[in-house]
């Protein structure tokens, strides 16, 4: 093989080196973008968990407190368990939450279904970003998230008796509890009384 010829065949090898070389650059490129895009979802559930984990914590709280304040009619802690009178106003905690986690919300209320609790859905602050697919540099992940405030005790209501006989004992699932009101230091906490948790 002459120089000659030795030359021509590079000379045609070398556009098809740039052709593959911008080839591979642009499938690394468009992976990249995916990748943004999948960061971007992720976050965006992150942010609605972490808001309808907060505000059905923050009902969890107050409905503790009720109980806390009615302990002594145990007539009165079935609705406090069901959260049968409850004022859902924790929505307050999922913006904070939301904010925590770079999003905002979008819809905050009750959510549907047998038990209490909260349906969030947020959006990124943050968008994808730019990259090779048109429109990302604008795009905002949004996602939704329920939790729900389950009671974590039973308990069974005595019948007829003195005024004052021994409270209900509440079987709840980390044991049982004798609940005194003379000594409230010693009565169950929010996290023994319910449990919070994402729904399916």
């Amino acid at each position: 093989m002459t120089r000659s010829s030795r030359s021509a065949d590079a000379g045609q090898a070398f556009p098809i080196y740039i052709m593959v070389v911008a080839g591979l650059l642009f499938l690394a490129l468009a992976y990249l973008a995916v990748g943004q895009a999948g960061a971007n979802r992720n976050g965006a559930q992150t942010a609605a968990d972490a808001a309808a984990l907060a505000a059905a914590l923050d009902t969890r709280d107050q409905l503790t407190d009720e109980w806390t304040r009615i302990v002594r009619d145990p007539t009165k802690w079935q609705a406090v368990f069901h959260a049968t009178d409850a004022v859902f106003n924790g929505c307050g905690r999922a913006d904070q939450l939301a904010a925590q986690n770079n999003a905002r919300r979008l819809g905050c209320g009750r959510a549907d279904g047998l038990l209490p609790g909260y349906t969030v859905r947020v959006e990124t602050t943050n968008a994808v970003g730019d990259s090779i697919v048109p429109g990302t540099e604008n795009l905002h992940a949004k996602a939704t998230a329920t939790a729900v405030i389950e009671p974590a005790c039973t308990f069974e209501l005595p019948g007829a008796g003195p005024a004052d006989a021994p409270l209900p004992t509440l079987s709840c699932d980390d044991g049982e509890w004798h609940p005194d009101p003379e000594h409230p230091a010693d009565l169950p906490g929010p996290e023994d009384l319910f449990d919070v948790h994402l729904a399916d």
